[in-house]
């Protein structure tokens, strides 16, 4: 029997039309749950349409994209209109989006509304009892799954940052059924190790779904009971899950929880040589300080000694003395020239200069001068002094 062989190209070319020219399958309504919407640079969006069996890819390119009213995120429920057609060069099937509107929210988003407004209210989310992260760990705990990316981000980092780095992996599900019990238990089991200075919570990104491990009640009142502190590295930037809320800090990904928990040993070693230069260099100073002070107390020492002061002293006792000389010398004149004033003027107002011209004076027996007619009729006997002696007189008659 003759069978045809048929090329990848040609199968893919066929289901195409067959899909294409379904009268269904070419016009369709779809209702499910937003999952995995990533809305490219381009302007397209590539998402999956998800109910609770099964999971429909779809895209919508830009030109009908531009005609929405909301951005579509993970967990909305919505119906959709468009073509199922097959994309001939991967040989998957989608569906290829007219129109998007909004239905409601998902099941799985008001769960983690509910959960989270529960949890918030008992005060699992307070930042005032959250736990310190220490600076520099010496082993860090990591509980994620041990075959995915995560773990090996974490480290990569981790060595790269401090390659002396102890990192015990507690291997965990990190979604589907048993993963959120796996997760707990993974807690409890690193906070009975004494030297586990963090611990490290991490998977990689994805859907709400697959991140829903990390939205369970269990999960969160394990960290919450932990006495380590716990750094959440769940899915990427965007996503927050109820163990983010509860965990005592929040990293965007397993990268950066890895390069929040563990110091960096060149970091390190270059603050080290910063304080060692501050230390250095505050040393050096202190000892100049110390060195002018020192030197400003011998100036000071040297200026007022004793023995500066004794001879300081001398040349102001010489000076005093200059001065004391200077002084009773001047006195000195000053009196020597009133002396002669006074001289002048006793030699000039002597009575007995005046006998040397001819003029004599009169005196009382007592030796009192008689300068009046009145006076001398008073005597019989008066004496006379003149320029060469002296002499009694017998007073015989007075004549006015």
């Amino acid at each position: 029997m003759y069978s045809k062989i048929l090329t990848v190209t040609a199968v893919n070319s066929y289901i195409k039309k067959v899909i294409d020219n379904d009268f269904i399958l070419k016009n369709s309504n779809i209702k499910g749950e937003l999952s995995n919407v990533k809305i490219h640079s381009s302007g397209h969006i590539y998402f999956s349409l998800k109910d609770s069996f099964t999971k429909l890819k779809c895209v919508m390119f830009k030109t009908r994209a531009m005609n929405l009213t909301f951005i579509p995120k993970d967990g909305m429920n919505v119906v959709v209109s468009g073509n199922i057609s097959i994309y001939e060069k991967e040989g998957t099937y989608q569906l290829y989006c007219n129109t998007m509107e909004v239905e409601g929210e998902g099941q799985l988003f008001i769960a983690f509304n509910l959960l989270k407004e529960k949890l918030e209210k008992e005060g699992l989310f307070d930042n005032n009892l959250k736990k310190a992260i220490p600076s520099m760990p010496r082993r860090i705990g990591v509980i994620t799954s041990p075959t995915g990316a995560a773990v090996r981000d974490i480290i990569k980092v981790a060595t790269r940052r401090n390659p002396n780095i102890d990192i015990l992996i507690y291997p965990s599900l990190v979604q589907g059924i048993n993963a959120s019990r796996d997760i707990a238990a993974g807690i409890k089991a690193l906070n009975n190790i004494e030297d586990v200075d963090v611990i490290l919570l991490a998977r990689g990104g994805g859907s709400i779904e697959e991140l829903w491990a990390f939205n369970e009640e269990e999960v969160a009142r394990a960290i919450k009971a932990s006495k380590i502190p716990i750094i959440t590295g769940v899915g990427h930037e965007t996503d927050f899950t109820i163990a983010d809320f509860t965990a005592d800090l929040r990293a965007a990904t397993p990268s950066h929880a890895a390069e929040i928990a563990v110091y960096s040993l060149e970091g390190f070693k270059e603050k080290l040589n910063g304080l060692r230069e501050e230390i250095k260099y505050a040393i050096i100073k202190n000892i100049n300080d110390k060195f002018n002070i020192l030197n400003n107390m011998l100036n000071k020492l040297l200026l007022y000694s004793p023995e500066n002061y004794v001879v300081n002293q001398y040349d102001k006792l010489d000076n005093l003395k200059s001065k004391l000389v200077f002084t009773m010398e001047l006195r000195l004149q000053e009196e020597r020239n009133r002396l002669k004033v006074i001289s002048h003027r006793l030699i000039g107002n002597n009575p007995l200069n005046i006998l040397e011209k001819g003029y004599s004076i009169i005196k009382s027996p007592e030796n009192q001068p008689i300068e009046s007619l009145e006076k001398l009729k008073k005597y019989e006997v008066v004496g006379i002094t003149m320029k060469d002696g002296h002499g009694l007189f017998k007073i015989e008659q007075v004549e006015e």
